[in-house]
């Protein structure tokens, strides 16, 4: 399959590190015109230049703004008023026990991880539809169909955007206009290093903590491994392009078989 993103826009939210950067370069790679997004300007500096680098783009730029909030999310659309694809990555998660989590962490959860990409689809998605053609994906996670004990609340919200994004395609039918989750499983990103740190232990090296982990925590991983992040932002690409035009309303996995259900 040849994907060509050649004249298409794309917003990566959270792209800065991790699945949302390889996914920004995948993207990149493709032909697309790439936005990589974090709120530090150094390193969304850095990841452009390194897109840049890597891929040979000439069109990949960057924006430093907290799209977790209402303000960084106006900026934003009032100096970038469209885009062909948009990809609501940005996220946090964390381990705490469910009958510690205070009101504001349930709270600030939502905004971030689900209230971000629901202001940017708001502004995004009809404008798309007038167009005739557009893309927009939520990076949910396995935890949205399997709920880990240990993040109750950061489960929760990747449920939550399966539902937004379902509803939001409902509402776009027949438009031309696509929208989906991904599921990602266990993914080798800064974060998960050091949540797989702290879980095992600093003293560990890396390939057993891993491996440990996986056996322990996440045993039905058909893998076996964590999964890297370009692989999630491969299967990103293909739901941005002209190729997945019949994939909509969708919550597609890539988790290396963790969650142990036929659907999705």
């Amino acid at each position: 399959m040849n994907i060509d993103l050649t004249g298409r826009t794309a917003l990566v939210t959270g792209s800065t590190s991790g699945i949302g950067y390889a996914t920004a370069k995948s993207l990149a790679a493709a032909g697309a015109a790439v936005v990589v997004n974090g709120r530090d300007k150094r390193r969304v500096d850095d990841a452009v230049d390194k897109i840049r680098e890597e891929t040979g783009s000439t069109t990949t730029t960057g924006v430093a703004l907290d799209l977790a909030t209402a303000g960084g999310a106006a900026d934003l659309v009032a100096g970038l008023a469209d885009v062909d694809v948009l990809v609501n990555n940005l996220g946090i998660f964390q381990a705490v026990p469910v009958f510690e989590i205070p009101d504001h962490e349930w709270t600030r959860f939502f905004e971030v991880n689900v209230l971000s990409g629901v202001r940017l689809a708001r502004h995004y998605a009809p404008r798309m539809a007038q167009r005739g053609w557009g893309r927009v994906i939520f990076v949910s996670s396995e935890s949205a169909v399997q709920i880990p004990t240990e993040m109750v609340h950061y489960g929760m919200t990747k449920t939550a955007q399966i539902a937004v994004s379902r509803g939001m395609a409902q509402e776009l039918a027949g438009t031309g206009v696509t929208v989906n989750t991904v599921l990602p499983g266990p993914t080798l990103t800064e974060g998960v290093r050091d949540f797989i740190a702290d879980r095992v232990g600093g003293d560990v090296p890396f390939e057993e903590a891993e491996r440990r982990f996986m056996e322990v925590e996440r045993p039905t991983s058909l893998l076996k491994r964590l999964i890297r992040p370009e692989e999630i932002g491969h299967l990103i690409t293909y739901v941005s392009s002209d190729l997945s035009s019949a994939t909509t309303g969708a919550a597609l996995r890539v988790d290396g078989g963790v969650a142990s259900t036929l659907i999705p």
